[in-house]
């Protein structure tokens, strides 16, 4: 399958997973590329991807926003470790709900398990990365950073 091709899928996939695991309104905003170093100011999750689609995923946002969405799926704010435990579950749901989307087009793709990465951080080992913004309401806004191995 041609990248371009494999690259929308995974995007479209992606939505469908945010919009099928979190109870938010949400509106998805225009991706952009981003070139290294990727810096994060607060909390995220590295999630590898292998089979057909090759490369990463990090699921970025604010501690604020990551609660929130612990609140509003488990009844209580989420704070320390127990935030920390809610991102990687929520990084889980996320890569293996776009997995099993992608199945469905018959593209095969393997997820690792979640690295949780806390505070200011600096990313390299990637050419080019693209994010996709998706502001859920009354949360904040979730940054889905792809890094396709081409």
């Amino acid at each position: 399958m041609e990248i371009n091709a494999l690259i929308t899928k995974v995007l479209n996939g992606t939505i469908s997973a945010v919009k099928s695991v979190l109870p938010f309104s949400s509106e998805v905003q225009k991706p952009s590329f981003i070139k290294q170093p990727f810096e994060q100011e607060s909390i995220s999750v590295l999630i590898g991807m292998t089979g057909d689609v090759r490369g990463r995923l990090i699921i970025e946002g604010t501690s604020d926003c990551v609660s929130k969405i612990g609140e509003v799926m488990f009844g209580m704010p989420l704070e320390g470790e127990m935030l920390e435990s809610f991102a990687a579950e929520l990084g889980n749901m996320l890569a293996g709900n776009i997995a099993t989307s992608l199945a469905n087009d018959n593209i095969l793709m393997d997820i690792t398990p979640p690295t949780v990465l806390v505070g200011h951080t600096k990313m390299y080992g990637f050419n080019q990365a693209i994010n996709l913004p998706i502001v859920l309401e009354g949360a904040g806004t979730l940054h889905m950073v792809l890094m396709i191995e081409m």
